[in-house]
Order: C-alpha cells, then sequence, then structure tokens
C-alpha cells in the first residue's frame, strides 16, 4: 500500500462519520475481459485481486460490514459452461483465501438461496464460514444466488407461515418486524452502495436495505477497482448531507 493511500486512510479514519456497511455491486469483470479479447472468466479471475484489496482496506477503516453482490440469481441464465467456470472459482477462492481472512481477523457470511449452489461449492462455503466463525472483525457478506426481489418474497412466505401457525398477528406487521424476516435481519442496512463500470441501475440488488443508501457509481471496471476508488467513494459518502427523509441532516458517526 503506497504512501499516499495510508495518508489517505488515516485522514478518513480522523474525518469520522465512516459508513458502518458498505455494499458493493461488483460490475464489469465480462466487459473487461472482452476488451482484452479474453474469456469472461480472466475477468473474474482479475476481480479477485480486487475483492482482496477492498476488503483489506475496509477492514483497516473499521467498517463493520461489507456485502458484495457475487452472484445474482439472474446469473444462472447465463450460458452453463460459464456458470460451471464460476461456480468451480468461487469454490477454489474461498478455499484458498481462507488464510487471509482469517489473519484479518474477518468473519464470513453468505445469504441468498443457497440450496441451489452446486454441491461442492455450498460444501467450501460452509466450511469456510465454520472456520472463520472464531473471528471478531468485520463481517464480509457474499450474496450468492441473491435476488432483492426473491428476499422480500422469501420474507413474505416467513411471514405468512408465522402468522398461520400463530406465531405472529397481522395487526403486529410492520417495517421494523418485516426486516426481522430478510436475509440481513442482524446486520444493518448499508450506508453506502457502490457500482462499478458506470451502470447506474441497482441491479435488484438489497431493494428493502439501500431505501436510505447514499449510492456512488464509479466508471472504472470491477477487475480495475483500487484502494484509492473505494476511497474516494468514502471521501464523497463523508461529504453528503443524510436526512433519511427530515429536513435536518443526522450524523452518521
Amino acid at each position: 500500500m503506497s504512501v499516499e493511500i495510508e495518508e489517505e486512510l488515516s485522514r478518513l479514519k480522523g474525518a469520522g462519520g465512516l459508513p458502518e456497511h458498505i455494499a458493493i455491486i461488483m460490475d464489469g469483470n465480462g466487459r473487461w475481459a472482452k476488451k482484452r479479447k479474453l474469456p469472461r472468466i480472466a475477468g473474474h479471475r482479475e476481480g479477485r485481486k480486487s475483492v482482496r484489496s477492498t476488503v483489506r482496506t475496509c477492514a483497516r477503516l473499521g467498517i463493520k460490514v461489507l456485502s458484495l453482490y457475487t452472484f445474482s440469481l439472474e446469473n444462472w441464465l447465463r450460458p452453463p459452461s460459464e456458470v460451471q467456470a464460476l461456480m468451480k472459482f468461487l469454490k477454489n477462492v474461498l478455499y484458498s483465501e481462507y488464510l487471509e481472512l482469517k489473519k484479518n481477523n474477518i468473519q464470513l457470511r453468505a445469504m441468498g438461496r443457497l440450496d441451489m449452489l452446486p454441491e461442492t461449492t455450498r460444501r467450501a462455503l460452509t466450511e469456510t464460514i465454520a472456520k472463520l466463525s472464531g473471528n471478531t472483525g468485520m463481517i464480509l457478506n457474499l450474496c450468492l444466488s441473491y435476488g432483492g426481489r426473491s428476499e422480500i418474497v422469501d420474507a413474505t412466505r416467513g411471514i405468512v407461515e408465522a402468522v398461520v401457525k400463530g406465531k405472529v398477528k397481522a395487526e403486529a406487521i410492520d417495517e421494523k418486524l418485516f426486516a426481522e424476516y430478510l436475509y440481513t435481519k442482524d446486520l444493518p442496512d448499508p450506508d453506502l452502495l457502490i457500482r462499478t463500470s458506470g451502470e447506474v441501475r441497482v441491479s435488484n440488488f438489497l431493494l428493502w436495505q439501500i431505501a436510505y443508501a447514499e449510492i456512488v457509481v464509479l466508471d472504472v471496471l470491477w477487475p480495475d477497482f483500487r484502494e484509492k476508488d473505494l476511497l474516494g467513494a468514502i471521501q464523497e459518502y463523508q461529504g453528503r448531507e443524510r436526512r433519511f427523509g427530515d429536513i435536518k441532516s443526522r450524523s452518521v458517526e
């Protein structure tokens, strides 16, 4: 890490008002590979460097939760060969990055319709989560086989089942109770949503949770995303006035 990045890290920490939860839509792997006339999986392999630097930097800043949009429900519609390559790549990354996550005291979680993952990938995920369960630092939350609408549907089903069983009264359903049935029930909502590749859309990601998130869209493709890009997005976040629908701004500390 360069001296300039170290200085920026210190400055941002000293400024206060860091986001508690950062969520990232890691977009642009395929376009990065296409520009270089490489197979799409090459973009994902290069994007691994971006994930590693982002996790390290967020942990050093004291960010409590980092959620990465790793594989969406819609991604299952891609060609079977690409999906298989991605699942194998994910399995290998989970095993090979374990020591890095352990060293940095990172907790690992995953959310989505995980039962759709291949058995070997799901096993790698479960084993890595278990091995890191004793860590107490930042939570790295992988959104896998995930869709914001499907999460809301799953939460609705859970509430309906609870009402039918008499565990919940219909008149007791409010936003707070609904949130308790989401995948993120024990996590704070994202304060900052970053999207790479310049596309201005949320792509079915954390639709409920990002209601008041600050959104920063960067033109950089994900494989080229590094510490300076992350710190720049956080700096922009710190410069915004968050009102949450109120007239007066509220502290984000």
